[in-house]
């Protein structure tokens, strides 16, 4: 059986969809439907139904899922065995949207250059949904906020980044002091439910501030393009580049003491990916 079939099976299921799993593996949506006849042929039973405009896995799709998320792992592991002297394999990273756009990139194109037999496939998502992807074993790592909770001692957690509150304004208002303008300019809400978001929120309530709400964005990236055109203020993290160097922002430093948020790596401990892990975080670590 091609272990590549296991895989496209495992992302139309996650996906819903032939054709996110024809663009996040690179090949055409008609690879990806015979892929999937062949694995259905191989094993003898339907494997996907059609649901509406999406895909779904029958009863007997559901019951192979796990299973062969644990095959290919396997398949992961001997191939770093089998290449014990030069780093190899496939990682599957999770990744919040700054880790993205800011550490992420300088660290793949080292990771890239100098273990070229080491791929890595990226998953983007928030902080929680990245979590519950490393304990479903959808994921091998993720570059995430801290959980607001405990860490199960299954886990490793090492910190990357800790990134303090500040607030972020417009370069015309950029004057004013921070509490002023939190109070009189449009508030532009970094989301409550995300785990970030919620250190904005303890900051108001101690610091007695009702702002003028307006909106309540679970992107950073596009607070600060609402921020950049003069359209409010907001408290924000302070992540990792290039936002400071192409947003028209200014940062300004809060006068009360803040929680820093912090973003870091989390694996299981015992993951067969550990040796790519490792690789990958020291890369990473170079850069934050």
């Amino acid at each position: 059986m091609e272990t590549r079939f296991l895989e496209t099976f495992l992302i139309v299921a996650e996906h819903g969809s032939l054709a996110e799993a024809s663009r996040r593996l690179g090949i055409t949506p008609a690879a990806v439907a015979q892929r999937m006849q062949a694995l259905e042929d191989e094993i003898g039973v339907s494997l996907l139904m059609r649901a509406g405009r999406r895909v779904k896995p029958t009863e007997a799709g559901h019951a192979i899922l796990d299973h062969s998320r644990r095959i290919l792992s396997e398949v992961r592991h001997l191939r770093g065995l089998a290449h014990h002297d030069l780093p190899s394999g496939e990682l599957r990273l999770g990744a919040i949207s700054t880790a993205l756009t800011g550490l992420l990139p300088p660290a793949l194109r080292h990771v890239f250059d100098t273990m070229p037999d080491v791929e890595v496939f990226l998953l983007p998502g928030t902080s929680a949904d990245l979590y519950q992807g490393l304990m479903d074993e959808k994921i091998d790592a993720a570059i995430l906020v801290r959980p607001p909770f405990p860490i199960v001692k299954t886990f490793n957690w090492k910190l990357l980044r800790s990134e303090r509150l500040v607030l972020m304004t417009p370069e015309k208002a950029a004057m004013d002091a921070p509490h002023y303008l939190l109070r009189e300019m449009p508030f532009i809400r970094y989301d409550r439910n995300n785990w970030g978001g919620r250190l904005a929120e303890q900051y108001l309530r101690n610091s007695g501030i009702r702002p003028r709400e307006w909106l309540e964005l679970d992107s950073l990236e596009a607070i600060a393009v609402m921020v950049g055109n003069g359209l409010g203020v907001s408290l924000v993290p302070d992540w990792s580049t290039p936002w400071q160097q192409t947003m028209n922002v200014v940062r300004l430093e809060l006068p009360m003491k803040a929680v820093s948020r912090e973003v870091g790596m989390l694996w299981p401990r015992n993951s067969p990916a550990g040796r790519l892990i490792a690789l990958v975080f020291e890369a990473l670590e170079n850069q934050a």
